[in-house]
């Protein structure tokens, strides 16, 4: 047997026959209930003047929703941005420019620096024969110093990638 007890025609549900039918009858109260008659309204001429105390007027308040000194070119281009129109597409094509910018310009002192030093070791043999506690100190500076370096590149990027967004936002939000 199916849930659906509402007669179908065409394969279309009617409406229940008995909606809307016994509406006019008095509802059931549920027991316990005590329904008091409340008085009604007085009638005539000089009670229609008269108004009682609790509809009063009540004193108007001034609701302020927003801010007003703060300033819509915010609030547009968080817009602006946010529904990546081609003015926001604009600004975060400008940040990634100047983001790849700063890692090419990084990465290119990083290559410079690194392969300058076995150039530096083949144009100048004496220098790759000096020894530092019996390591050779081509070997350090080829083994050992790019690790520092490589890190303090790392810093300088990652201070610049965050000075670059800091700005971005300043500008968002002057």
């Amino acid at each position: 047997m199916t849930d659906d007890f509402y007669r179908r025609v065409n394969g279309v549900r009617e409406p229940d026959p008995t909606l809307g039918k016994g509406r006019h009858k008095k509802p059931a109260q549920p027991e316990g209930a005590v329904v008091e008659p409340v008085p009604g309204a007085p009638s005539g001429p000089k009670h229609e003047q008269a108004k009682p105390e609790h509809h009063a007027k009540p004193k108007r308040q001034r609701v302020i929703l927003a801010d007003p000194r703060q300033a819509t070119s915010t609030l547009r281009a968080r817009v602006e941005l946010e529904e990546q129109t081609s003015w926001g597409k604009l600004l975060i094509k400008d940040l990634v420019k100047i983001q790849l910018r700063t890692a090419a310009l990084l990465a290119l002192l990083v290559m410079v620096t690194l392969c300058s030093l076995p150039v530096l070791f083949y144009l100048i043999p004496s220098f790759g024969r000096v020894a530092v506690l019996g390591i050779p100190l081509s070997w350090l500076i080829l083994g050992v110093a790019p690790f520092p370096f490589l890190f303090g590149i790392g810093l300088w990027y990652n201070r610049l990638a965050e000075r670059h967004e800091r700005d971005f936002v300043d500008m968002i939000e002057n």
